[in-house]
């Protein structure tokens, strides 16, 4: 095998497929890219056996051929390198050369053999969505994922395929967050998979703005395949909660303000926070707002905000954290915030796409 490759262009590719990896496993082969040459393209795979990721290079190779090579010990020397054409080849024993201007270095590979083989989709049903689309709804939920690993089935976001449209719910027990995009698929598309956090990550750093996806699942994998690009991950097991009857149902009345506004003041609130007393005030009145948090040892926040309100006065707690989590991600100028109750959660509705539940907390 050898190829010639700017500098710029491989190590960028590298990084792309090594985020895959692993840096605790036991296998030795798992630390490795695999780099594949074939008569088109360069083509280099990394998995950690639950993720994997493929990156292609438009590039024709000198000779095909494969290798796999240490990731962190080929990006560090990569990286190194000046701006300029490198050239890799595989020589004897599977070592690897890699030479540029006046310099020349050598790593040694494992051969393809003992690398796992990637998952197969052939004859699989798949959906396509814009890569843009796709990126702005993992945004809107993925931030909602649970990160407790004794509940493994909220460790994800469950995709639910319909035949109008492709909706993706995430929750941790505190908050849910549910987005919906409408599309017109066939009946035997329908499905629910559970996604996991470490494939949402890796798939919302590689979407773009241009372009299609492709989405396959199997029994217990899905890809998500964007050309040149692909994410391949296992599914999460297990049955995911009945999200449905958490969601309250729209009310009329609700607290309107100006999203950024609300944003800032709750980032400044969030200050005054700390482990033993996390939620932050909020006093609704008739087209009034004011956000409040004291504590002891630390000192006090009091803001007042512009806001549009009739419903009756109350006061409510919340994490400020998980309100920001979803207003930072929003596009609008202003939000809606439903409340009824000190006891009973809030809401934010963004038309019939979106809708963020989140619970209240106690104000000591």
């Amino acid at each position: 095998m050898k190829f010639n490759i700017t500098k710029d262009l491989l190590i960028k590719n590298v990084q792309t497929v090594q985020s895959a990896i692993n840096t605790k496993s036991t296998l030795p082969i798992l630390s490795n890219i695999l780099i594949e040459a074939d008569e088109e393209d360069i083509t280099l795979t990394a998995t950690d056996l639950d993720i994997g990721i493929i990156s292609k290079i438009p590039i024709k190779p000198n000779l095909t051929g494969s290798i796999t090579i240490p990731a962190k010990k080929f990006a560090d020397i990569i990286k190194e390198l000046p701006e300029t054409d490198i050239s890799i080849s595989v020589k004897k024993n599977n070592a690897v050369s890699i030479e540029c201007q006046n310099g020349s270095f050598k790593i040694m590979g494992l051969p393809k053999d003992e690398f796992p083989q990637v998952p197969e989709f052939k004859d699989k049903e798949s959906i396509t969505i814009q890569q843009k689309k796709l990126k702005e709804m993992l945004g809107m939920t993925s931030f909602a994922v649970s990160h407790d690993e004794t509940r493994y089935v909220l460790n994800g976001i469950l995709f639910i395929i319909k035949p109008a449209c492709i909706r993706l719910v995430a929750t941790d027990g505190r908050r849910l967050a549910l987005i919906e995009s409408k599309m017109q698929l066939p009946k035997t598309h329908e499905r629910k998979a559970i996604v996991p956090t470490k494939a949402v990550d890796e798939l919302a750093r590689i979407l773009g703005d241009e372009g299609d996806v492709r989405v396959t699942f199997s029994e217990n994998q899905v890809l998500f395949d964007m050309g040149q690009k692909r994410v391949i991950s296992r599914l999460i097991e297990g049955e995911f909660p009945n999200y449905e009857q958490v969601i309250p149902k729209e009310r009329k009345e609700k607290l309107v303000v100006k999203r950024q506004d609300i944003l800032s003041a709750l980032r400044r609130a969030a200050l005054f926070t700390n482990q033993d007393s996390m939620a932050v005030k909020l006093e609704v009145a008739k087209d009034s707002l004011v956000l409040s948090k004291s504590t002891p040892y630390i000192g006090e926040a009091r803001e007042a905000l512009a806001a549009e309100y009739k419903g009756k006065e109350l006061s409510v707690g919340f994490n400020p954290a998980y309100l920001i989590d979803a207003l930072k991600n929003m596009d609008l100028e202003t939000v809606g915030l439903e409340i009824q109750d000190p006891e009973k959660p809030g809401v934010v509705r963004i038309g019939e796409e979106y809708v963020y539940v989140v619970l209240p907390m106690q104000l000591s």
